[in-house]
């Protein structure tokens, strides 16, 4: 499944290294600003060194303002590579489902096709178009950003890190249950989808005031409908406990910081403090950040599955074919 979808970025890898560039530059700049706030607090103003201070303060609003261009350039790059990746698969699956025999099309409902062409492949759009450049990111900023608090504290650093592994544990977790739910959630959708292609159609219509089959079918119809949003809850709420948790211990961890260095028995400088809860701050979001990434890629791993399944059909009309064997009429 990972090499499946990695082949689809392939043609675009100029772009990609570019985006790569970008985010590598950018999460380094944004490491060097808690050193500047540190030696603004330790340095200048206990110093009174007013060029100190004057030249400190610019590196940081310099970086401020790269790190913004530099993210508008990454968000737009990465956007267009993912639009570009949809549009690649979208159209691989309605050629190939063009090139399917006719049998697959009297035994599968049109809604059901539309269906995996609609919703699944719009269900993937935020995981394609964005989850590659913010998986790089983040993963970017949580190393240079855990290297730089080594380097200001390391018992600091340990400290703020021993949760981790169990919050990723926790994460994969929630990603299985959700994965689950999406790939029931996916066939529901497309029943819906089928119902409505088959009973509002001219025929379905005709048909069903024909037999007088309204009421039953809307009553069909509120039931799926029903069907569907309790899975929509389900989805959106599956380990939301969990991730609030997880949530909270990022936002409690900077106090305790304030309280684990106060009561070391070595000395740490306020500079220190207020820049290694910097790098914090800036850690906790995209480490948060990466483990809802890992719970939508699981849970994208459901309608990718629903799209290859497509595509691995055996093609029975081969592309270049212009004539008809085998025709036999009465």
């Amino acid at each position: 499944m990972t090499r499946r979808v990695t082949r689809l970025f392939r043609p675009y890898r100029g772009r990609l290294t570019t985006v790569l560039l970008l985010i590598v530059v950018s999460a380094g700049l944004g490491v060097v600003s808690p050193f500047l706030l540190r030696d603004v607090l330790d340095v200048a103003i206990p110093e009174d060194d007013d060029g100190l201070l004057i030249a400190l303060v610019a590196g940081m609003i310099g970086i401020a303002i790269a790190t913004g261009v530099l993210a508008v350039l990454q968000t737009w790059l990465s956007n267009v590579v993912g639009q570009r990746v949809m549009h690649d698969l979208r159209a691989q699956v309605y050629r190939h489902l063009q090139r399917l025999s006719l049998a697959f099309f009297t035994r599968t409902r049109t809604g059901e096709i539309q269906s995996r062409i609609a919703n699944d492949i719009g269900g993937v759009q935020t995981v394609v178009t964005s989850t590659a450049t913010s998986i790089v990111s983040n993963v970017t900023t949580v190393i240079a950003s855990v290297t730089a608090m080594f380097l200001l504290d390391w018992r600091l650093a340990l400290f703020s890190l021993g949760l981790t592994p169990l919050f990723v544990l926790l994460a994969r977790r929630v990603g299985n249950q959700r994965k689950r739910i999406a790939a029931v959630r996916q066939g529901a959708m497309a029943d819906i989808s089928s119902l409505v292609q088959e009973s509002l159609s001219v025929s379905g219509i005709l048909l069903g005031k024909t037999m007088g089959r309204g009421a039953e079918l809307a009553d069909r119809f509120e039931g799926e409908s029903a069907r569907l949003a309790d899975l929509e809850v389900r989805s959106r709420m599956a380990g939301r406990w969990t991730m609030a948790t997880v949530q909270t211990s990022f936002a409690v961890m900077p106090a305790l910081v304030y309280l684990f260095a106060g009561l070391s028995p070595s000395a740490v400088t306020i500079g220190t403090v207020v820049a290694f809860t910097t790098l914090q701050t800036r850690l906790f979001w995209p480490l948060q950040s990466l483990l809802n990434v890992g719970v939508d890629i699981q849970t994208s791993t459901a309608l990718f599955e629903r799209v290859f399944e497509y595509l691995d059909l055996p093609v029975d009309i081969h592309p270049g074919t212009r004539e008809l064997r085998d025709v036999r009429g009465e």
